[in-house]
């Protein structure tokens, strides 16, 4: 045990015993559940907390929020969501963890924000967790066996957010090809392409299952993808489909699973790093990188990104653009070539107009992207 561990734990446990030592009556707190979002990239999985923030019918929700990248994007997202708080209430309520997945960073930032999260869990209802795209869900979850963790929250469940097109192409990812040419390059994959590989683990660890995006598939599609997602899953885990996340609350939270007590038993294809130094995980040869531009025009802009993941392949493009005459900043957020975007809010006036944006791959060479990116827009 740490020697931080140490002393919070003296400092909490100490004065209750004493307390207790005098016959003070003690308030019972139940535990506090927490919900994980997982999902891969382009699922889905900020626009479903969106949506159980916007209805939570009242209950007091934290979020945690893993970025996989430099800039806060998905955390700039949730604070949108003000929850009818003032704008300072609804900041405190969004913890952004960045730089890589919650599997390598647990021990480092998650532990010390659920240490703060645990101190005032009698003003909160329900913590949620949203993973980034690559992150292993299994070793989050494990950590709630942790005592410091486990005598004061519950894993409620381990949402999977799916991408149902993408899982129905056999890619979970844009451009398979190119994907493919790289698994057949590194002989530590064994014949299995990394992306399935992450996208069974995300499935081993769910307690409940989102086919999202449903509203883009016939009705063949979608029992294709159901089929082929509950070969990974134990039959217990529940399936259920959603068009941009839209589900009532009650069906995604109180669902009780206290998934820290049978993750051990969930096999996936990482549990060999168990005691390693993740060294070798197959999501470190994902690359993440940020690129500031200067205003552009919208339609010059989405062209130079469409041409650029064409050309190298990049899974997933997010983050907000100045679009030159507009008073406000366009969020963008791309998976392959498909782009979703919309003006979210404007530029404040102490707000340096410019673009700033996240790509997502394999082998990214960020000084060449960015010249490219220069030389469209410049054109």
């Amino acid at each position: 045990m740490s020697v931080a561990t140490h002393l919070w734990l003296h400092r909490v446990f100490v004065p209750l015993a004493r307390r207790i030592a005098k016959g003070h009556p003690m308030k019972t707190l139940a535990k506090l559940p927490v919900t994980i979002v997982t999902g891969f990239l382009g699922s889905g999985k900020t626009t479903l907390l969106r949506h159980m923030l916007d209805n939570a019918e009242g209950r007091r929700i934290a979020v945690i929020v893993n970025e996989f990248g430099e800039l806060g994007i998905d955390g700039e997202i949730l604070k949108q969501c003000t929850i009818g708080c003032t704008e300072e209430e609804a900041v405190g309520r969004v913890y952004e963890l960045a730089n890589g997945c919650l599997c390598c960073t647990v021990q480092e930032e998650f532990f010390p924000v659920m240490r703060e999260l645990v101190a005032r869990r009698g003003d909160l209802d329900h913590i949620l967790i949203e993973t980034s795209g690559l992150a292993l869900p299994k070793p989050l979850v494990q950590a709630f066996q942790w005592p410091e963790i486990r005598n004061a929250c519950t894993v409620d469940a381990v949402i999977t957010v799916v991408d149902s097109p993408a899982v129905l192409a056999g890619t979970f990812a844009a451009f398979p090809d190119q994907v493919d040419a790289q698994r057949k390059l590194d002989p530590n994959l064994d014949h299995e392409s990394p992306l399935h590989e992450l996208f069974a683990d995300q499935l081993a660890s769910a307690d409940l299952v989102i086919l999202n995006k449903s509203d883009m598939m016939d009705a063949a599609g979608l029992a294709a993808v159901r089929a082929e997602v509950s070969e990974e899953l134990p039959p217990a885990v529940k399936v259920i489909e959603a068009s941009s996340g839209r589900l009532p609350i009650n069906v995604l939270l109180g669902l009780g699973a206290e998934s820290e007590q049978h993750i051990d038993g969930r096999k996936t294809h990482h549990d060999h790093h168990e005691g390693d130094d993740h060294d070798d995980h197959d999501h470190d040869a994902f690359d993440s990188i940020s690129i500031k531009l200067p205003q552009s025009e919208e339609t010059l802009l989405l062209a130079a990104l469409t041409q650029l993941v064409v050309q190298h392949g990049i899974l997933r493009v997010k983050g907000f653009a100045a679009i030159a005459g507009k008073p406000m900043r366009l969020l963008i957020q791309g998976v392959g070539t498909r782009f979703d975007k919309h003006f979210d809010r404007a530029w404040s006036a102490d707000e340096e107009r410019a673009t700033h944006l996240v790509l997502i791959g394999q082998k990214l060479d960020a000084a060449a992207l960015e010249s490219q990116l220069r030389a469209a827009l410049a054109d």
